[in-house]
């Protein structure tokens, strides 16, 4: 009886979430002229924008290129007496999204490292390949990426792109298939995007019906007022959380900071109260958008997860487990010694068991939609209006992806048997089953799930010997995020095939721009520099903890050599099986057990109390007061904010561009 009640729990709290946008009965083709033009618009208008962010803050305008470009371009059709179908508006959003992907912004972090102070204490610099970074100081001083010694580092990044794009796009869809079609997992936080697409579409029929001599004084879509509120929300804290540093940094040698960015540290002020314990707090309005949208159970199992980390590690440090940490260590040295001592083993456990349980999950589910299938001749119409491709094809086309892959690296590292080893176990093992579990945790908290060190450990245990393997382009992934994509663009009733159309042609022209760009800022000063704050805060302690990586495979001793331990795996396998079987015996809501996982371990605190407050303020304020239309509202207020974010941080940045072009005129 226990089972029967949690199941019946467990399937009303995913579809009280699912349930919140109903899927359309059609599906209309979304990459049409307009979203060809919007290709163009964010490649050129938004990707430098991406690049400059990433440098100064160590975040991405990925929103902020999407609304804009949105909002523009329905204005534009405004103009021209038109308006944007549902699906047009989301390949929009799509294309702008994915558009600030970078490839080629990693070469900036590749020159840095060739000529870090860490990389030359290690001996390291001498070692790196040219077919990575130009191993030429002379070359590096010129400041520019169009130099022919470039040429075979530019091509593999091209390489690279193709191949882990085709791989997302293609595993995604799959795993989407699994997570959304066959478990039916609510996806909480795909209905932010898609509501605030729908709020933009409705907010445009309605003045498509005033116009043509409708009713103005019917009621107006309740999504686009919320979208207002929120909008008006991230514009308010757009301006000091992210305006205020831009400009300033612009101007001044360094930025002017209210609120710390990323977060503020604690670790040091705690460490003797809670050693070993990262403690800190991000000031991110965005994250308590999130703890507010996010499954309210899901957040208190995150909560609950932090709190054990925060009891647990002292504990382990006492009991002579977390050896590598000392007083004085930071919240990201902490956690990169707490990894290598005990959490790179535990997660792998624990990951094991979330694919146990969702594996036996997906086939008692898969065995209930074939007779569903039978019964009702469900589905198979509208898989074809949506534009679905046959499982072969998706299982034929990764494994011709992953198989170039591991051709073209086992070239470059001379066919070496161990590495060769490891890219199979990359490529066919491990990728699909991280992806697998991230797909899950999107489809239930909304989060993603990562195996520290794998690759590392894989290096070591490969037994090779140099620095060359650690730059070789790697069939590892993590594809589950993708998800979420596809179920978007299922609730804005968009086909399948416009997403995919989309990025063929997305694609070579993200590449042509982002290098171009990616030059651009090179060559107007050296990167880092006291201009882009989280580039000068963070990249030299990056590239030391990347030394010490590295140093595995130098020959001697390696800190990576304890960090895989069978045992300490076989803790999480157990402490993950066990929280799976004491929440069903229970009946506790399986947002619970997800939460718990992600919260316990190495996860950020500084973000995870920051969206449990949202959590706590959704439920016990605005829920109270608003009843059951809060959890419909809340996603399209963070839709909302996230838009309002967008605007000013791209209205900040081009003032920022527009200074420093005119500081390089030589008059």
């Amino acid at each position: 009886m226990l089972r029967l009640r949690k199941k019946s729990n467990d399937d009303r709290g995913l579809a009280e979430f699912r349930d919140l946008m109903e899927v359309p009965s059609t599906f209309e083709e979304g990459f049409t002229w307009p979203a060809l033009l919007g290709a163009l618009f964010v490649a050129f208008m938004m990707v430098p924008g991406s690049i400059y962010m990433n440098l100064l803050a160590g975040i991405g305008i990925g929103p902020a290129a999407q609304w804009v470009t949105v909002i523009l371009f329905i204005e534009v059709a405004r103009r021209a007496n038109k308006t944007l179908k549902k699906a047009e508006i989301y390949i929009l959003w799509f294309l702008a999204g994915q558009a600030v992907i970078l490839p080629f912004e990693g070469v900036l972090w590749r020159q840095f490292f060739a000529q870090s102070n860490a990389a030359q204490a290690w001996g390291i610099a001498e070692q790196i390949p040219d077919w990575f970074v130009p191993n030429d100081q002379a070359i590096l001083d010129k400041r520019s990426l169009f130099h022919a010694r470039w040429i075979p580092a530019l091509l593999l990044v091209v390489f690279h792109t193709f191949m882990s794009r085709i791989n997302n796009t293609i595993l995604g869809y799959g795993l989407f298939r699994v997570a959304s079609d066959i478990e039916k997992l609510p996806f909480p936080m795909a209905t932010v995007g898609a509501q605030g697409i729908l709020a933009l579409s409705e907010e445009q029929e309605e003045e498509k019906q005033q116009g043509a001599g409708g009713d103005s004084d019917a009621p107006k879509s309740w999504r686009w007022r919320v979208f207002s509120i929120g909008g008006f929300l991230g514009l308010l804290f757009g301006m000091v959380y992210i305006g205020l540093p831009t400009i300033t940094g612009a101007l001044l040698e360094r930025p002017i900071l209210i609120f710390p960015i990323p977060f503020v540290d604690w670790t040091q002020k705690t460490q003797n109260i809670l050693p070993a314990v990262a403690t800190g707090l991000s000031f991110d309005m965005g994250m308590l958008m999130v703890g507010m949208v996010l499954p309210f159970f899901s957040m208190m199992g995150s909560f609950v997860g932090l709190m054990l980390t925060w009891v647990v590690n002292p504990i382990l440090y006492r009991s002579d487990v977390l050896t590598s940490w000392n007083p004085g260590d930071t919240t990201v040295i902490t956690l990169f010694k707490n990894n290598i001592d005990f959490y790179f083993s535990f997660t792998i456990g624990v990951s094991l068991a979330v694919f146990v349980f969702g594996l036996l999950g997906t086939f008692g589910k898969l065995k209930g939609a074939k007779r569903d299938r039978v019964r009702k001749g469900v589905d198979e119409a509208t898989m074809r209006e949506r534009g679905d491709i046959k499982a072969p094809y998706i299982i034929a086309v990764y494994v011709i992806a992953t198989m170039l892959y591991i051709v073209v690296s086992g070239f470059l590292i001379n066919w070496h048997p161990g590495v060769m080893i490891v890219m199979f176990f990359f490529g066919f093992v491990y990728t699909p089953l991280i992806s697998y579990v991230t797909a899950r945790l999107e489809g239930i908290t909304g989060d993603v799930v990562t195996v520290p060190l794998i690759r590392e450990a894989s290096f070591i245990l490969s037994g090779y010997k140099g620095v060359t393997v650690w730059f070789l382009p790697l069939p590892i992934a993590n594809y589950g995020i993708a998800t979420v994509g596809y179920r978007q663009a299922e609730l804005s009733g968009t086909r399948f095939w416009s997403k995919w159309k989309a990025l063929i042609v997305l694609t070579p022209i993200v590449l042509v721009s982002g290098l171009f760009f990616a030059n651009f800022i090179w060559s107007l000063g050296p990167v880092p520099s006291p201009q882009y704050p989280f580039a000068q805060e963070m990249w030299e302690m990056m590239a030391e903890t990347q030394c010490i990586m590295f140093s595995a495979t130098m020959g001697g001793y390696s800190l990576f050599q304890k960090a895989f331990s069978p045992i300490i795996i076989g803790i999480g396998l157990g402490f993950g099986v066990t929280g799976f079987m004491v929440t069903s015996a229970l009946g506790m809501p399986v947002f619970f057990i997800y939460g718990l996982i992600r919260g316990i371990g190495q996860t950020l605190p500084h973000v995870i109390i920051t969206q449990f407050v949202g959590a706590l303020l959704g439920r016990y304020y605005f829920q109270k007061r608003l009843k059951l239309k809060w959890r419909q509202y809340v996603p399209v207020v963070a839709a909302g904010f996230s838009c309002g974010m967008g605007l000013f941080t791209t209205l900040c940045i081009g003032i920022t561009f527009l200074i420093k072009s005119v500081f390089q005129l030589p008059f």
